[in-house]
């Protein structure tokens, strides 16, 4: 089970590495394919006061020291196309963020590299587009199509994190994870699927209560992986404090993930008519 799991973004070095040493026994889990995850720069923060992050050169030393001291694959966002080649010499998944992910750009620059991308599967998309994304890594790798088969051999994930329903909302249709595996390798991103989008007067909102229920909804459908993002104290947390889990939670978490897949009779994909 691929596990990305970290703070939202970059606080400090001190927090950075608490955080690192608190998810070892989930990270040395043999069951487990573990990422650590933290941005250097939050770059669609809603109000410019918010804060973004130390920024490119700092942010990759401090995860490059964090990939050094644990020894942890790492996991982090993209938001312009010259990051990527600087990125990828720390990083060994680069993500490309829900709002940018039709970013053809950006897709390419990050295919170019050598690391897994991983793309967030907008908000405001139809899961089934989303398989003209995968084929413009694919393509840009060798590929020819956008099968589940060729994106994991290409190194190419989607994840998925809701769909705007109205203002200030977001709902997972649990079939749109059903339909995007056809194509790739899916991560059920349970953190910011319940987040609420502007819901805080200038900053986004949100309600973790509901992570561990649909974590394991969509654990019991079948995916690849999760991406849940955590602090050790969410209250204090400098960038989506309201929907991260606290780190000590995530572990009775973890384990849940792990039974239910250990029920499923298969992975394989559905292929729909």
């Amino acid at each position: 089970m691929i596990l990305m799991s970290g703070p939202c973004v970059i606080e400090s070095y001190e927090n950075l590495s608490q955080t690192a040493k608190a998810l070892a026994p989930i990270a040395q889990n043999p069951n487990i394919d573990f990422y650590f995850k933290a941005s250097f720069d939050k770059a669609n923060r809603t109000s410019l006061d918010s804060y973004r992050g130390p920024g490119l050169q700092e942010g990759l030393k401090l995860l490059a020291q964090i990939k050094q001291e644990f020894g942890y694959k790492i996991i982090t966002d993209i938001h312009e196309s010259h990051q990527a080649q600087a990125i990828a010499e720390v990083a060994d998944v680069i993500q490309i963020p829900a709002f940018l992910c039709r970013q053809t750009d950006l897709i390419v620059a990050v295919a170019k590299t050598s690391k897994i991308v991983n793309v967030k599967k907008g908000q405001f998309m139809n899961p089934a587009d989303m398989k003209h994304t995968v084929l413009k890594a694919i393509k840009t790798r060798g590929g020819d199509a956008a099968t589940y088969e060729q994106s994991k051999h290409y190194g190419i994930w989607l994840t998925e994190r809701g769909n705007s329903f109205g203002y200030g909302n977001l709902v997972v249709d649990m079939r749109s994870l059903v339909i995007m595996r056809q194509f790739a390798p899916v991560i059920f991103d349970a953190t910011h699927s319940v987040q609420m989008p502007g819901g805080l007067d200038g900053k986004s909102g949100g309600d973790r209560r509901f992570v561990p229920y649909l974590a394991r909804a969509a654990a019991s459908i079948g995916v690849d992986g999760f991406f849940a993002e955590t602090h050790l104290n969410p209250e204090s947390a400098l960038s989506d404090g309201a929907n991260m889990v606290p780190t000590q939670e995530l572990f009775g978490l973890v384990e849940d993930l792990l039974r239910i897949r250990s029920l499923l009779p298969s992975l394989q994909p559905l292929t729909l008519s």
